[in-house]
C-alpha cells in the first residue's frame, strides 16, 4: 500500500484523456487501496458537489467530512443538507473546532480572522482536519490545477507533507466548464452563491465575490496577499 511513510515515486499512471479525465479510475484505485482509511474532506463548493456525486458511484458509504468552522454561509450549510438527502449512504460528518467562536474570542480576541487569519484557519480548519486524518492513510480533495497558480502542479496522487498523508485529487484536469457541465447534466445540488459571482466559497468574513473574472479565487482573503488557508500547503 502506498503510504506517506512508504512513498514510491513510481506511482500508477491514470488515463486523463477519457470522458471524466481520469477521475473515476483514480477514485476506484483510491478506494480499492485504502477503503475506509480514505476520507474525503469536502468544502461543498461546486467541485465538492461534483466529487461527492462521483464518490457516491464508486463507494456509496464513503466517509465525507465537512470542516464546519461555524463561519460558513447559510447557502453552504444548505448544500450539505441537500447532499445528505441525495446520498443517504454517505457518512457525511460536520467537524467543528475545539473552540466555539465565543471561546476563541475570549482566548484570542474578537474577530481573529481580521487580526491573524492564519491563526484562525489553524484553529478552525487545520487542527480539525489533523484530528480527522489521524488513523487513516489518505484523504481526497477536489483541487483542480486551473484554480490558481499554487495548484498548477497538483498530481492525482500527492505526498502531503503538511498532514503526513497521501492526498488524492481526482479532478486535477477538469476545467471550470467541465465542472459546470457535469453539475447541470446530473442536476446536482450546488451553492447558489456561485450564481452571484462567488466562484470560490469559504468562510463569510474572508470571502467576497471575485474581483477578477480570470482568477477564480480572487474573492478569498482579497487585499491581504493570502492565497490559501493552509490545508493545501506542503
Amino acid at each position: 500500500m502506498l503510504t506517506y511513510e512508504k512513498w514510491d515515486d513510481n506511482i500508477q499512471e491514470f488515463d486523463s484523456e477519457n470522458l471524466d479525465k481520469g477521475a473515476v479510475n483514480v477514485l476506484k484505485w483510491a478506494y480499492q487501496t485504502y477503503g475506509d482509511e480514505l476520507v474525503y474532506a469536502c468544502s461543498f463548493g461546486i467541485e465538492g458537489s461534483v466529487l461527492v456525486d462521483l464518490v457516491s458511484q464508486v463507494k456509496p458509504d464513503a466517509q465525507v467530512v465537512f470542516l464546519d468552522t461555524q463561519l460558513h454561509f447559510q447557502e453552504t450549510y444548505e448544500v450539505v443538507e441537500a447532499a445528505k438527502k441525495r446520498y443517504p449512504g454517505l457518512r457525511i460528518k460536520l467537524k467543528t473546532p475545539a473552540l466555539t467562536l465565543e471561546e476563541q474570542a475570549i482566548k484570542h480576541g474578537k474577530e481573529l480572522w481580521k487580526v491573524n487569519s492564519n491563526h484562525c484557519c489553524t484553529i478552525r480548519k487545520i487542527i480539525p482536519l489533523e484530528e480527522e486524518l489521524k488513523g487513516v492513510k489518505a484523504w481526497l480533495s477536489g483541487l483542480r490545477r486551473e484554480q490558481s497558480p499554487t495548484r498548477q502542479h497538483t498530481q492525482f496522487i500527492n505526498k502531503d507533507e503538511r498532514f503526513q498523508s497521501i492526498k488524492v485529487c481526482p479532478l486535477i484536469h477538469w476545467t471550470w466548464k467541465d465542472i459546470w457541465q457535469y453539475a447541470h447534466k446530473h442536476n446536482l445540488p450546488y451553492n447558489t452563491l456561485h450564481d452571484n459571482g462567488y466562484p470560490s466559497i469559504g468562510c463569510t468574513p474572508c470571502t467576497k465575490a471575485a474581483i477578477n473574472a480570470d482568477d477564480l479565487r480572487s474573492g478569498r482573503w482579497s487585499g491581504t496577499g493570502k492565497l490559501e488557508c493552509g490545508l493545501h500547503e506542503g
